[in-house]
């Protein structure tokens, strides 16, 4: 029999504090406060937040370092030149220092063309969507049409579950004691379970899912269970649920 929504709000109760946040990449994020930072800050956060939870920390303070503690700022003045002479030597498990630019450079030219991640993504919004695999899609096509960065923001055609960029959107649209809720304008309703490893792990063993593979059809999947519970909020458990085994890789066994 499947947990019910009284044993998942335990849960959240338990876990989705600030206390546990240094476990994951948001902590650094909420180091910004404006909008216009703080969407790119957490742009770049999750679109690293891939192996290591340690080394992801890592890798993100020197990007950020390098941003001077202003990443619109950073992007929009600095010389496109300078930002791949910047990251030269960064390296991030699989990711270079020039797909690291190039990821830049598309973050620089949607900021030029639309004036906020935010409102590329309103483009390719759709409110009667169940859903945001649509909008997802519109937005890493449009997002990478000057260059990819498959290890940053992989290629709808790869059949992926966008599990970062799902991240992403939870961080920026939900607002609780983690999530930030400064995109306003995106219903909570729609969001998408970023399907990582851990969250797959726990989906399995809860039998939500009984699919191996991280596709979005299974991140859909799962999403969809927790719609029925929770059905304006869906991914509210999200961080509480995939604590345990993080935080096992910190030492930590609350």
């Amino acid at each position: 029999m499947k947990p019910d929504k009284k044993f998942f709000e335990k849960i959240y109760a338990r876990y989705n504090d600030r206390e546990y946040a240094f476990s994951d990449p948001i902590s650094l994020v909420y180091d910004y406060k404006r909008p216009e930072n703080l969407e790119i800050a957490a742009f770049t956060a999750s679109s690293l937040a891939y192996g290591n939870v340690k080394q992801i920390l890592k890798s993100l303070s020197l990007v950020f370092r390098a941003m001077n503690g202003s990443p619109r700022s950073f992007i929009e003045k600095t010389p496109d030149r300078v930002i791949s002479r910047t990251f030269l030597n960064f390296k991030h498990r699989f990711t270079t220092g020039a797909e690291l630019s190039i990821f830049l450079l598309n973050v620089k030219k949607a900021l030029k063309k639309h004036g906020s991640l935010q409102d590329l993504f309103l483009k390719h919004y759709g409110e009667r969507e169940k859903d945001l695999s649509g909008s997802i899609y519109g937005f890493i096509n449009e997002f990478n049409s000057l260059a990819c960065a498959p290890t940053l923001t992989p290629c709808p055609e790869k059949k992926s579950s966008f599990k970062r960029f799902n991240l992403f959107l939870r961080w920026m649209v939900r607002k609780d004691s983690i999530d930030l809720g400064v995109w306003e304008k995106v219903s909570p309703s729609k969001l998408i379970i970023p399907l990582d490893t851990h969250m797959h792990a726990v989906s399995k063993e809860l039998g939500i899912t009984a699919r191996n593979d991280t596709s979005m059809r299974t991140a859909l999947e799962i999403t969809d269970f927790f719609r029925r519970i929770n059905p304006e909020d869906p991914v509210k458990y999200d961080f509480s649920l995939t604590r345990t085994g993080i935080l096992r890789n910190f030492g930590n066994k609350s």
